[in-house]
């Protein structure tokens, strides 16, 4: 498996604070990579540094040439903001008054992907529901044909049944583009379901491998703090 990142000791002080402190490790493509950790770990922390966004000591290499797309775990839209769903996607093309075949067919195509239909493009973005707003911004960071996505929360204040589609067009994403997946989640039984690969971190790291391995009561005890996670798994 061809490795997308590799982290060395990496370190985030901000305003004389240490939010995170020498973590290492390494993501292969294809892989889902889950983050959990309690609040104020350095999970987005974390996030914002993979996208350089803060500065930091020690090393983050990722694979020459790799597009990186971000889905932020929450992005307010007033419901009377004027910028139709159409409008927001072409912010993207290469000419807003007259974008190319090319582009209306490739947005069409990620539509689809993440379960919406073209009609929608016409609402404006105040008004669809914050799950469909969810998966637009999927959409929104699939038209730069991105390697690897970062998913900070997605599923956080949605229902269940947009739950299910937007971790499904995670699982599409991997099958069918080898996407490589970074996903912070408070949800164990996702993180079970969906992830390769977990890094467990409380500004430093405190557990890392396989899902089976790590999602243990007594690492989860180490991390979280004895009974103060919700404990139960449902395996396919």
């Amino acid at each position: 498996m061809d490795k997308v990142l590799e982290i060395k000791n990496l370190s985030v002080t901000l305003d004389g604070e240490e939010l995170l402190k020498e973590l290492s490790f390494e993501v292969g493509q294809g892989e889902a990579l889950a983050i959990i950790g309690p609040n104020g770990a350095g999970k987005t922390v974390l996030f914002r540094a993979l996208l350089g966004l803060v500065p930091f000591s020690g090393s983050i290499q990722w694979k020459e040439g790799i597009k990186i797309g971000y889905v932020p775990q929450k992005l307010y839209v007033e419901r009377n903001f004027p910028l139709s769903v159409e409008e927001f996607f072409l912010l993207k093309a290469k000419n807003f008054w007259l974008p190319e075949k090319k582009f209306r067919e490739h947005l069409n195509h990620e539509l689809s992907l993440v379960g919406i239909g073209v009609d929608i493009l016409k609402k404006r973005l105040g008004e669809i529901s914050v799950g469909l707003f969810q998966r637009v911004l999927i959409a929104w960071s699939l038209l730069a044909h991105p390697d690897v996505l970062l998913f900070d929360e997605p599923t956080a204040g949605i229902d269940i049944g947009s739950e299910e589609t937007i971790y499904s067009v995670m699982h599409k994403l991997q099958d069918e583009r080898g996407t490589t997946v970074f996903l912070i989640s408070h949800d164990l039984n996702v993180v079970y379901r969906y992830a390769t690969k977990v890094i467990c971190i409380n500004k430093s790291m405190v557990c890392q491998g396989v899902p089976e391995e790590v999602l243990t009561p007594g690492q989860l005890s180490g991390l979280y703090g004895k009974g103060k996670y919700y404990h139960h798994f449902e395996h396919k």
